[in-house]
Parts: C-alpha cells; structure tokens; sequence
C-alpha cells in the first residue's frame, strides 16, 4: 500500500509504498502519531486497518470511493496519486466519506450478503426451467417449480435427452442453491443476535420484512444516525432519482450507482412480498397501476418500504 503524510501546511512529510501489514504501517506512523487521522479508501480490503486503527486509538476515516473518483478529474490514476489526493481532500474537508461498518456486525452482515448472488443464480435456472415447455410445443406444467415438492418428474415430460439432462443439471442446481440458502437462514435465525433488539422488532412489522429481511436491514444500516431523514434511506437504497439540472435546465439524472446494492435488493424484496401477502399492498398497487402502468407501479411501491424502514 501507499502512504502519504501530509501537515497542516499541505507540505509532504512522507510518500512511500510500503508492506500492507500492521508492523509496517505502525513503524512508519510512529513519529507523527500526535493529531494524526488516517484515511483510507472504501475497500474490502481496509477491514484490518480500521480494526488496528480503532485498537492503538488513532481516528479513521472511510472515504467514499466513487465519489472521490469523480472529485479527483485527473487523467493518471494509480496508488501514488491515490494517496496525495485522499490526504488532500481530508486536508481540505472535501474528503467525502463513507460508513465503517463495526467490527462486531461485520462477519453478519457480510454472510447475509451472500443470499443476493444465491438468489440471483437460483433464479437464473429456474426461469429457464418454469419455460422450458414454451420452445417445444409442450404442455404447461401447471406448477411452480420454485417448490421443490413440484419438481420430480419434470424431465421426463420431454422425449430429447439432451432436453431431459439440461432440465436435471438445473433441477439439481436449483436444489443445491436451495440447501445452502435454507442452511444460511437457519442459522442467521437460530444463532444471530440482533444489536438493537428494539429497531430489530420496529423494522419486522413493516408489511414485506420478515425474520431475515429485518437483519440484512440491521447490518446494512448499522446506525440510524446515519440517515437522519426519510429522504436519505431511500437515496442509500439507490431507489431515488438525482436530476442534473444548470441554469434551471434539467439534463437527465445521476447517481444511480451511490448507495448501498444490498439495501436496494431488501427494500426491493420486501416490495414484492409486501404484494403477495397484504391486501392493502395490493390495492396500492392497483391504484398506481391505472396512472402509472403495472410495471412502473412496483417501481414506485419499493420507495414506499424504504420510507417506512
């Protein structure tokens, strides 16, 4: 890693690579401990600097490393540069930060996180697998293949085998993803304990959010603090639209990629459950479909869980 040290003055004090590893990092620091805040770049990978940092005392700051990508401008980019600029902007109070997610919630939530891909892959072979029928002129199932009671004797339907044995790999697939997303959840509810018992139980009451959507919000929004306005939770769950606007002139939006991914996923979830099993999130639904279309009436509902989280 780079580490560049700067004084008050802006003057360079130090600007070196060095070995990414505590004994390093701490013998280099040593003389310039006194009235020292480090920065760092949003990464996975400053997990054990922000731990050491918080053990010898020393403040840290996370910076957001999007934003700062668009606040640097400069053609080269690499490690050195990296370093000045993250040093200057915290020097200048233009460093924009992002959350450090705390030590103790971090393995949760990092673990919770794995239900997206899970998911998303799940679905990608049981799309295929519901249709299956369409290409081939063949009945219709007339059963959700998303249980998994409905799945025997699926392949048989069709007389290929080339057509029987792509059915059974995604077949089997879909009951592996099945087995590993059961064992995830069993466990989150068995074994996790909940930080904030009270927002944990606030959070369950919201039409939509069940047992494990409430977790993956707790460890997600770690601090409340964080989102002091109804408008801020949605704009973290990426579910808002930023205008660019000059001179009274609007030129489309931005910022579609600031916020949270996981958090758009929950609020989004939590959306879609809230329409399959309260009639009142029905009835919204229909309401805003008659104005806004079907498709986009769901897309105006997930802002809806997010306000209310």
């Amino acid at each position: 890693m780079y580490v560049c040290v700067l004084n008050q003055a802006g003057e360079v004090l130090r600007h070196r690579d060095m070995q990414a590893a505590p004994g390093p990092f701490l013998k280099a620091l040593a003389s310039y401990r006194e009235d020292l805040v480090v920065c760092v770049a949003c990464l996975f990978t400053g997990y054990w600097l922000a731990d050491l940092c918080t053990h010898e005392g020393m403040p840290f700051v996370l910076g957001h490393a999007l934003s700062m990508k668009a606040l640097h401008g400069g053609k080269a980019t690499n490690d050195r540069i990296d370093a000045h600029n993250i040093a200057v902007l915290w020097r200048g109070g233009m460093l924009p930060q992002a959350s450090v997610s705390p030590a103790g919630m971090r393995a949760t939530r990092d673990r919770l996180r794995r239900r997206l891909p899970l998911t998303r892959t799940r679905a990608e072979w049981l799309a295929p697998s519901q249709q299956t029928h369409r290409p081939y002129h063949r009945p219709e199932i007339g059963k959700q293949l998303a249980d998994q009671a409905n799945r025997d004797g699926v392949a048989a339907r069709f007389p290929e085998s080339a057509v029987q044995q792509r059915s059974d790999w995604d077949l089997t697939l879909i009951d592996a993803d099945d087995r590993w997303l059961t064992a995830l959840e069993l466990d989150r509810v068995r074994t996790a304990t909940a930080h904030a018992a009270q927002t944990f139980d606030r959070r369950r009451a919201i039409p939509g959010v069940g047992t494990i959507l409430a977790r993956v919000l707790l460890s997600e929004i770690h601090a409340m603090h964080r989102l002091p306005r109804v408008q801020a939770c949605v704009s973290s769950g990426r579910l808002g639209k930023c205008a660019k606007e000059s001179a009274g002139q609007r030129d489309g939006t931005a910022g579609q990629q600031l916020g949270h991914a996981d958090l758009t996923w929950a609020v989004s979830e939590a959306a879609g459950l809230c329409l399959r099993n309260h009639p009142a999130g029905q009835k919204s639904r229909a309401r805003l479909g008659k104005t806004q279309g079907q498709g986009q009436a769901f897309t105006v509902l997930a802002p809806t869980r997010a306000r209310a989280v």
